[in-house]
């Protein structure tokens, strides 16, 4: 599935990049990653309206202030809050120096290890973008890749890496990921307490070591959609990030060397294993035998409108498509009526 071709999504990020990757303190500004999940599920229609309500608890911009230049200038600003304008305004010269691609692939293992950040939305909005220019490679769409690119380094966050070299499956391990003793407060205040989870490393590295990179992530983004409804309680929103993020790796793939699959992968399944430790609740729900059809689902979706509704929908849609299972649909409907 494509960005759709009417203009109407480039028109909606040119609206966007007059704003800024975050608003009110550090919340994400999820427009552009919105208005590419209306865009291709033929919902292009609502794109202005939807961006019109979502425009106004917008930032501003933020200006350069001290231009990133050198090797050490990037060193010292990287995951630096206060130099997200230096940063945009660096990835903005450097997408239209060369080829996207050769951007993508020379960042993206300096930026994989602080997959954190902005709650992993910076992973995931460089995702989106990724896929809309596979769709169309253009100057507006190249500027959202430098956006994306630029939230990521300046929110970088770092999260323990743990190869995966065990023999267990993702449907085994994602249910059943060590929680962390304190369930409050920020998730940047949460992932700095797995480190007093003795257990979380082990039960992360028993993953087993994939034959294939992507069919890998696409299981487990399936495992994490699946689990949604029966785990969202605990927190219906962040738990969103535990299938986004992967999934947002998962779309950068085809674009990235195969020299940096496996660290994508073993970075995909640390941060989706750190978000569940983070806002898995201690006990599951019991699963629902009742769900509707896949379209009546995205239909609830569109009407609810909500920015994470939207994104685990988009999703979740992917995953009843390659694997028929009812629990992803269950998904978005959960998503739904406990407001993510």
């Amino acid at each position: 599935m494509t960005t759709l071709q009417t203009g109407t999504y480039d028109e909606a990020l040119e609206r966007l990049h007059r704003t800024g990757p975050e608003w009110d303190g550090w919340m994400s500004n999820h427009g552009p990653m919105a208005v590419d999940v209306l865009a291709r599920r033929d919902s292009g229609g609502a794109i202005h309206a939807w961006v019109d309500d979502y425009a106004q608890r917008l930032d501003e911009l933020p200006a350069e202030r001290r231009p990133i230049r050198t090797a050490q200038d990037e060193r010292e600003a990287l995951g630096d809050p206060g130099r997200l304008g230096d940063w945009l305004a660096l990835f903005s010269r450097q997408v239209e120096e060369q080829p996207w691609q050769e951007l993508l692939a020379q960042w993206w293992p300096r930026q994989l290890p602080g997959i954190a950040a902005g709650a992993t939305h910076g992973v995931i909005r460089t995702g989106h973008a990724v896929l809309a220019l596979l769709a169309e490679d253009n100057a507006i769409r190249r500027a959202e890749l430098a956006q994306a690119l630029g939230y990521w380094a300046g929110r970088w966050q770092a999260v323990p890496r743990v190869d995966p070299r065990g023999d267990q499956d993702a449907a085994r391990l994602v249910p059943s990921v060590p929680r962390i003793a304190l369930q409050e407060g920020g998730i940047r205040d949460r992932l700095a307490r797995l480190a007093d989870v003795d257990e979380w490393p082990g039960h992360v590295a028993s993953l087993a070591e994939p034959d294939d990179v992507p069919d890998a992530i696409d299981h487990l983004v399936d495992t994490v959609v699946a689990l949604y409804p029966r785990a969202a309680h605990g927190n219906p929103t962040m738990l969103v990030h535990a299938a986004t993020a992967p999934h947002a790796v998962a779309r950068a793939l085809p674009s990235l060397p195969r020299d940096h699959w496996a660290a994508s992968y073993a970075y995909a399944w640390s941060a989706t294993a750190a978000v569940l430790s983070c806002y898995l609740p201690d006990r599951l729900a019991q699963p629902s035998d009742a769900a509707p059809g896949a379209d009546d689902a995205w239909a609830r979706a569109l009407d609810h409108g909500g920015e994470h509704v939207l994104k685990l929908a988009d999703v979740a849609l992917d995953v009843h498509a390659r694997t028929g299972d009812p629990a992803a649909v269950a998904a978005i409907t959960t998503a739904v009526t406990l407001d993510a």
